[in-house]
């Protein structure tokens, strides 16, 4: 059993939480964990539950809440936590196994030691983030600690903010930077520092004209509504931008302007300034309404004040004049950084940037002299890129080079076949294996191997118009020979018949070899086109440990052979969870793979994602795919997956009735189901237990104290 304070007060056990319902006994409970592993005083416990005016009987009725919480903890199995009373007040005793913000502030700590390692400390620092699930101690009714404790909470989660921000600088990451800048930027538009790190990234990635007009931005901003100048540092950027110049290693005006324990105000965006600093590093809000506007700071969020309504409900605003309105959660990024000494730390200084070859004709992005962040211009269209400690696949890929490599086939000059379409569940490796053979067979491609996203970043499809001008443009000065196209997450087969069809894009003669990766099984386009299918299942065991090998080095999983076959087991064979799975442990590399399988085993689907990029992990991966899905194959899907495996089968059980083989086949092509006639369909146990986990979550209900 393990307490949250990182968002709605709540139990939890394993992927089962139970969020509080607002109470006296909830305030009280919210009160100790803030202060775990220390004594909290019956008058300060009495001023959390009731507020400034409490009532006569708030002694006795304090030992009540005390006993209706020791029931509580009782009913829902919680122990080795317990509430002790203690000469002159209460204590809870608890660790990071047991409540969530001991867990993120170890998580801190522990990268806080890693500050020669860059990338070791940003992936620390966003696992620590992930622990926050929202609004900090929205469904607590607490005016004492809205304006004592959340602004103290907040304003570490804004310094690990700041800190990542600078990592992903001073490794080049600008483009990541850029995602969380913008919106931290909006969300909080008097904080100077964030504004001058999204002024930083823009210059790096070569966009000069948005670094100054940013700058213009929030100097209107600073002089309207606060009557002050940009800060030196802001104003010396400004500068350095009009100049030209290169910058120099990335936080390094931050850091010597950063002492230990320091922390910069925040400005909220009605301009008011809330919290000061103390010599602890700790920001304490002044008064009730700065509290308020601070307690954002949490997510973005208004939390709500003791007169708010039910928890889940949309958050009440901040009480005093002119609130500010609470920006849309799903526009928050996930952000990490702590109340971290930053000035002892070395500088980090962006690495150059590695040469890349792209075929010849290939649009490309030339990084300017203010850093080495720029992209390709076209971000759809580029070369194929390598497959870290790829493994498995062999006979698959065996196949498919024999494929590509093979003569073009003879017939109409303006003949264009399909040579491969690579399919299967979302998440099965398609795109891995597409690029991993491209790259085996690039001598028989000298005219160039292209990577063509058929997606868009946000998951919307590009149009086959789109794409066939980028690829005019990559491929119209290209030589004699023949080129090779990846065109990957294909959605449907109208999105790709126009390329591979007489008047496709220029460049693409008849020697074109083309790849198609999609979730779909796309039947239609091989009827129409001709071609080869190549559908992936999930990995074998050896296939598995195999990628535990070259992912992670022998030395480590021969040590525990048996923890790595647990491991694979766990993630369900599945190539997806385990590339996370890797990732996750070579930013451990002191955990015990036996530690591992029972970390993850707790709650894999939580655990198996990677904090720093969001977009990895399995149940992103399984919410995009159902997304995809028309509503009535989604509803389907989804009673599939909740019912019994019975209702997979032809006649399915009698009170239920069979789901109709015609939307059990749609769903097979989508990915989504394994196999079927005539054999069994199956679905994924991870796929089945998100499914579960999904509604569990919508339907989760509030309790009661």
């Amino acid at each position: 059993m393990r307490f949250q304070l990182l968002g709605p007060l709540a139990l939890a056990d394993g992927p089962d939480t139970v969020v509080l319902q607002p109470s006296k006994p909830a305030n009280l409970l919210a009160a100790l964990l803030l202060n775990a592993n220390s004594t909290v005083s019956a008058g300060y416990l009495q001023r959390a539950v009731w507020g400034e005016e409490q009532p006569a009987t708030a002694k006795a009725a304090l030992q009540t809440c005390v006993l209706r919480l020791r029931r509580l903890f009782a009913k829902h199995g919680v122990t080795g936590t317990a509430i002790e009373a203690v000469p002159g007040g209460y204590r809870i005793v608890a660790g990071p196994p047991t409540l969530d913000l001991l867990a993120y502030r170890d998580q801190v700590r522990r990268a806080t030691a890693m500050d020669r390692d860059p990338e070791a400390e940003l992936y620390t620092l966003r696992d620590a983030l992930s622990l926050w699930q929202g609004a900090l101690l929205a469904n607590v009714r607490s005016a004492v600690l809205h304006r004592d404790e959340v602004p103290r909470l907040a304003e570490e989660r804004l310094r690990v903010v700041e800190r990542v921000c600078d990592l992903l600088l001073g490794l080049g990451r600008c483009g990541e930077a850029l995602v969380d800048l913008w919106t931290a930027t909006r969300v909080y538009p008097g904080h100077e520092r964030f504004h001058e790190q999204l002024i930083e990234a823009l210059y790096r990635s070569g966009r000069q004209s948005q670094a100054l007009a940013e700058y213009r931005r929030v100097k209107d901003f600073l002089r309207e509504e606060l009557g002050v100048d940009p800060s030196p540092s802001l104003r010396r950027l400004e500068l350095s931008i009009l100049r030209g110049e290169e910058l120099g290693p990335v936080g390094q005006a931050a850091l010597a302007a950063s002492a230990p324990g320091q922390a910069a105000p925040v400005v909220a965006a009605s301009g008011e300034a809330v919290g000061s600093g103390s010599a602890s590093g700790e920001v304490v809000g002044s008064g009730s309404a700065a509290g308020a506007v601070v307690s954002r700071v949490v997510r973005g969020e208004t939390v709500p004040q003791p007169d708010a309504e039910t928890p889940g409900s949309e958050p009440a605003p901040a009480p005093g004049p002119d609130p500010v309105p609470a920006p849309d959660p799903a526009t928050i990024p996930t952000l990490v950084t702590a109340p971290v000494p930053t000035s002892a730390r070395a500088p980090v200084t962006a690495p150059a940037p590695a040469p890349v070859t792209v075929p010849p004709g290939a649009a490309t992005g030339a990084p300017s002299a203010a850093g080495a962040c720029a992209p390709f211009a076209d971000a759809g269209v580029g070369p194929v890129p390598g497959v870290p400690h790829f493994t498995g696949r062999a006979a698959e890929a065996e196949a498919m080079a024999a494929r590509l490599t093979a003569p073009p086939p003879t017939g109409p000059a303006d003949h264009r076949a399909l040579a491969v379409v690579v399919s299967g569940a979302p998440g099965i490796g398609k795109s891995a294996l597409a690029q991993h053979v491209a790259r085996q067979v690039g001598d028989a491609f000298p005219a160039g191997r292209l990577l063509v996203r058929m997606t868009r970043a946000d998951g919307e499809p590009r149009t086959a118009d789109e794409v066939a001008a980028a690829l005019a443009d990559a491929l119209g000065a290209t030589g004699e020979g023949r080129a090779l196209l990846i065109l990957d997450d294909v959605v449907d087969a109208d999105q790709v018949r126009p390329l591979l069809t007489p008047g496709g894009p220029p460049g693409t003669g008849p020697g074109l070899a083309v790849v198609v990766t999609s979730r779909m099984g796309l039947g239609g386009l091989i009827a129409t086109h001709g071609g080869w299918v190549q559908r992936l299942t999930a990995f074998t065991e050896a296939e598995s440990y195999g990628l535990l090998l070259a992912a992670l080095g022998a030395e480590r999983v021969e040590a525990e052979p048996e923890a790595a076959h647990r491991l694979t087991a766990v993630c369900g064979h599945f190539p997806a969870a385990l590339r996370i799975l890797t990732a996750r442990l070579l930013t451990r590399p002191g955990l015990r793979l036996a530690d591992a399988v029972d970390w993850l085993g707790d709650d894999p689907l939580a655990r198996l994602t990677l904090t720093d990029s969001p977009g990895h992990s399995v149940t992103g991966l399984f919410d995009r795919a159902l997304d995809r899905l028309d509503p009535r194959l989604s509803q389907a899907f989804t009673h599939l997956a909740q019912g019994p495996p019975e209702l997979l089968a032809d006649g399915g059980p009698e009170h239920e009735g069979p789901v109709p083989e015609a939307v059990r086949e749609q769903l097979a092509d989508a990915g989504l189901l394994e196999d079927g006639p005539p054999g069994p369909y199956r679905i994924h146990g991870l796929l089945r237990a998100h499914v579960r986990r999904t509604a569990r979550i919508r339907d989760r209900r509030t309790e009661k104290v």
